[in-house]
Parts: structure tokens; sequence; C-alpha cells
């Protein structure tokens, strides 16, 4: 009896709370509803919400069909979470010009939040906050300035090398671009970072976690909910990103010691080593180094690898194209077989495809912004997170 009344026990466990959350967050949406009109959208259902709007198909082609409906700026409520969705041109650019700064956080997931993460993390930090502006400007600074780029020229040449001859040993067979793509680029970032080649199993637990992020999770629905992590994906996320800290720590603590035994003048100057003078001087704490070289390689991997993807698959699907970028680079290299990274700047037509593709299929076609406080854009008001 005990057992078969256990189902129904956790089910009114969780209803309550969300119908108490439900209630008290519709009186404080209907107390100011004389001031402030949201932007219109779909009937929510209780609980629920919208997301049952967003059930079959691509999700990105539920919200255009929603768009064209309710217009490019529309409500949804992602179970208890209100969500205004910009999709037009000239409504983006109001909201991130003229709302910059109200849009100036955003939406941490909960898987985010493993190990603090998000707390140290200029991916996650909001841009008003003093440690995002300090970590933003290391990473201009020490890690994307053209020294640093110009650094780093000869290891991206060669891993870029190592992936043409990838394709050319497998010529006429069925490859799997998105596979050599990744694993390229992933080579790409830690010879950069660290100047070694990574453990591929570290690669492949930042790939999971990385395709993490773009499940949906309960927890980032229904915020109630949070602190029961019903689907276990912060737990995973946690101990997932541990592996991968402990590899960092270790790969510190190696270039530490090495700093010791090797003289000033037989001293390599990576990323790392960068990040680490940081460190000895107090600008950055162990875990801000760890979180940074985390964030890079996790970003750097996968948006590339989509990038280059599609470009490819466009260039497949347009023969003509192809044919005048093939041209370009027959005309303007003169039959150079390797091309460098300066010959890239004379390429025009390639650049240009290329910037196409990233219109066309942008590696991240939604970001999820928190506003920090409400905003008005024509006749509608979008309000506070």
């Amino acid at each position: 009896m005990a057992c078969e009344l256990l189902p129904l026990f956790l089910c009114m466990t969780l209803a309550v709370p969300l119908l108490i959350y439900v209630i008290t967050n519709r009186r404080s949406s209907a107390a100011g509803h004389g001031q402030w009109h949201h932007p219109p959208g779909p009937r929510p259902l209780p609980i629920v919400g919208n997301l049952l709007d967003l059930r079959g198909g691509n999700l990105h082609h539920r919200l255009a069909s929603l768009a064209h409906t309710h217009g490019p700026v529309m409500t949804l409520r992602l179970g208890v979470v209100t969500t205004v969705f910009v999709s037009s041109r000239d409504a983006a650019w109001e909201a991130f010009t003229k709302h910059d700064r109200r849009l100036a956080a955003r939406t941490v997931p909960d898987t985010r939040r493993a190990l603090a993460h998000s707390e140290r993390s200029m991916v996650w930090l909001p841009s008003y906050d003093p440690m995002w502006k300090t970590l933003r400007g290391i990473a201009a600074s020490r890690i994307f300035s053209p020294r640093s780029l110009s650094a780093a020229r000869g290891a991206r040449e060669r891993k870029v090398q190592d992936m043409v001859s990838c394709f050319h040993q497998r010529a006429l067979q069925e490859v799997d671009i998105g596979h050599v793509l990744y694993h390229g680029m992933f080579d790409l970032l830690s010879n950069v970072l660290f100047s070694v080649d990574l453990h591929t199993n570290l690669r492949e637990v930042l790939e999971e976690i990385v395709a993490l992020l773009a499940k949906p999770n309960v927890s980032d629905f229904f915020p109630l909910l949070r602190p029961l992590d019903l689907q276990g994906f912060r737990h995973w996320t946690t101990m997932h990103m541990s592996r991968v800290f402990d590899i960092i720590d270790k790969i510190i603590d190696c270039r530490l010691d090495e700093a010791i035994a090797i003289d000033d003048d037989d001293k390599r100057m990576d990323v790392l080593d960068s990040l680490l003078l940081l460190m000895s001087t107090g600008s950055l704490t162990r875990g801000q180094v760890k979180s940074m070289l985390f964030d890079i390689l996790a970003a750097g991997t996968e948006t590339t690898k989509i990038t280059v993807e599609w470009a490819m698959a466009e260039l497949l699907r347009n023969p003509r194209v192809m044919a005048t970028a093939r041209e370009e680079m027959k005309t303007t290299l003169g039959g150079k077989e390797t091309i460098t990274e300066a010959d890239v700047v004379r390429l025009l037509y390639l650049q240009a495809t290329v910037k196409e593709s990233m219109r066309l299929h942008p590696c991240q076609w939604h970001l999820s912004y928190c506003r920090t406080w409400r905003w008005r854009t024509a006749a509608t008001s979008c309000p506070r997170a």
C-alpha cells in the first residue's frame, strides 16, 4: 500500500509548490498590468505555459511560425519563466543598442551553476560585473591580442594542415566532417593554450558537457524545483567538470614545476604561461584561470566546427559559388598547394562566402539574455526577469 501511494505523494509534493508559485506570479503580474503590457504571444496553459506550443519539428521553425502569427516581439511562458523572443532585425537593433545595459546579463542554465562555475566565468557573468570586466580585459590583452595571435600562428597552421591531410587520406571514402573538425579544433586550441595535445578522454568529456547545454532541463523552466535537480543534469555536470578541472590542475602544477627548473631564457610563453604570470601577481586566482581555460576550450571547438561544417554544406549545395571560390584561389595564389593565414587576407570572395554562411547559419541561433530591469519597445514593455 505504501509503495502504491508513493508516486501520488511525490506528485502532490511537487504540484503544491508549483501552484503557489504560479498564483503568486500571476498576482504580481496583475498588480502591474495597468502600467506594463507584455508583447503579444500565444495563450499560456497553467504550469506548463507555452512549452506545448514548441512541440514537433525543429525548434527554430516553431518559433518562426509563432513569430509570423504574433509578431517579431512576442512573449512565451516557458514553464513559469516569462520569456520575450525578439526575431526581427529592427527589433533586435532597438533591443541591443538602445537597451543594451538592461540586457547586460545572460540567463544562466542550471548545469552551469555546477562547481559555482557561472560565478567566475566570463561567459555567464553579467557585463556590468567588475569581475567580468577584469576577465574580459585579460582575455583581450593576453589571449586575443594581435601579438598573442601572431605567436600562436604556427600552431594553428600546423593543426589546420593536419585536418586537411586527414581529409586527403580518406579521399573517395565516407567521412564524418563534424567529427574530424571537432577533434582538429580541440587539438588546435589545446596547442595554443598549453603547447601540448590533451588526452582524448578530456576531448570526449568536454564534448558531452557542451552537448548537455542544449538539452531541456526542468530546473530552467521551474526554478522552484532547481534544488531537487530532478533530471540529475547538474550532478552529472559537476562530476564531469570536476574531471576536466582536475586535468587542468595537473597541467598547471606541471607548468609551475617547470618554471622553477627552467631558466627564464628557455621558457615558452603560451596562453597558460601568460595566465600563470597574472596568477603569481595576484591579478587572477587559480579558480579563475581554470574557468577561463575551460570556457575557451568549450566555446572555441563546437562553434568553429558548426561554422565550417555549414560553410562546406552550402558550397556543395551551390556549385557556382564553389567554382568561383576555386577560381579566385587559383588566380590569386597561382596554384599554391598550402594556404596560410597571410593568403586568406587576399581571398576576398572566400571571406564573403564564410560571412554569408555565418549569416545563414549562426553557430548559436538563440541567445538568452536576462533583463536586469524593465524596458519599453514601441507599444509594449518587457518585464524584469
